[in-house]
């Protein structure tokens, strides 16, 4: 299975969006799924549904930088290139999808919400877009890997 569809399972498995794309990217981490899923936990509802960037954008730039990042914190120059292919990366995702904020992305009027999530039903999935955001933020991602190796 290609890992845009893997993201897409594991968001209709109950993998929160930003969970669903980092973890579809887990060989490229050298993480355990456990360490993955805990990471990638609190991004989910656009940062512990605050409905701010879209989970799923966030996941993306979890394996971007995973994979792109210096570990010199003082490495300006590699910093600005990590910048600006994230910034690549989400202008894509907004042009493809309209928007990078997850309440935009919903069609919600409210900043926030309650923290409690949803229960996920089939009828969670029909009025949620969450599924094809998923899928389009680990195609982005995926391009970037193999363009950049």
């Amino acid at each position: 299975m290609n890992r845009p569809e893997k993201a897409k399972e594991l968001f209709e498995g109950g993998c929160n969006c930003c969970q669903a794309v980092f973890c579809a990217f887990l060989e490229e981490t050298n993480l355990t799924k456990d360490e993955a899923l805990r990471l990638s936990a609190g991004f989910g509802g656009g940062l512990g549904r605050l409905r701010e960037v879209c989970g799923a954008v966030s996941g993306m730039t979890m394996v971007l930088s995973n994979k792109f990042a210096s570990t010199d914190p003082n490495n300006h120059e590699e910093k600005a290139a990590l910048y600006a292919l994230i910034q690549k990366a989400a202008g894509e995702f907004r042009e493809e999808n309209g928007s990078i904020v997850c309440r935009e992305l919903l069609g919600l009027s409210e900043k926030n919400s309650a923290p409690v999530p949803e229960e996920r039903t089939k009828e969670y999935y029909k009025k949620r877009p969450c599924s094809e955001l998923v899928r389009c933020a680990a195609e982005i991602a995926e391009k970037y890997l193999a363009e950049n190796k």
